[in-house]
């Protein structure tokens, strides 16, 4: 007997998740998930408040959660939700800061030959360069996001 694959997301903490929901979905070429249906649908059956809500990019949103998701991957029409590859951004206190180096990253793969001009991109996105890695089996750099997130760009 085959095991179905498990269907799953990752959560990263973030202190502004809507930005970086935009972050991320600039740098992968993902989609920011949009749930304003099921919100509209769950405010008008009175079942959330609106003090969870705000508005981000002319539409309501959660105010401590925003998800992107790969463009090509199957969602679910009703709550926006992404049934596929995706990266959820949850709210964290401000007081509570990162305090050390990841325990996980992403590693960002473009085009061969293209790493210096996606390590551009990446910066005019708010990405910060760490430090440019050159080793005998590969080389690299290491970039933080706008909230000091370490990943890989190869």
């Amino acid at each position: 007997m085959t095991a179905t694959p498990l269907h799953w997301k990752l959560v990263v903490d973030a202190h502004d998740p809507h930005a970086q929901a935009d972050f991320w979905a600039a740098a992968l070429h993902y989609e920011v998930e949009d749930h304003s249906t099921l919100i509209a649908k769950l405010l008008d059956l009175g079942a959330i408040p609106p003090e969870i809500l705000l508005d981000h990019h002319d539409r309501r949103a959660w105010r401590d959660a925003a998800a992107v998701r790969h463009p090509d991957d199957p969602y679910d029409a009703e709550s926006g939700t992404g049934l596929g590859r995706r990266l959820l951004f949850n709210r964290v206190p401000r007081q509570e800061q990162k305090t050390a180096k990841n325990r996980l990253h992403i590693d960002l793969h473009g085009p061969t030959g293209e790493r210096d001009t996606e390590v551009e991109r990446l910066r005019a996105l708010g990405a910060r360069v760490e430090s440019h890695i050159q080793e005998p089996g590969g080389e690299w750099v290491i970039m933080t996001d706008p909230e000091g997130n370490e990943f890989c760009v190869h």
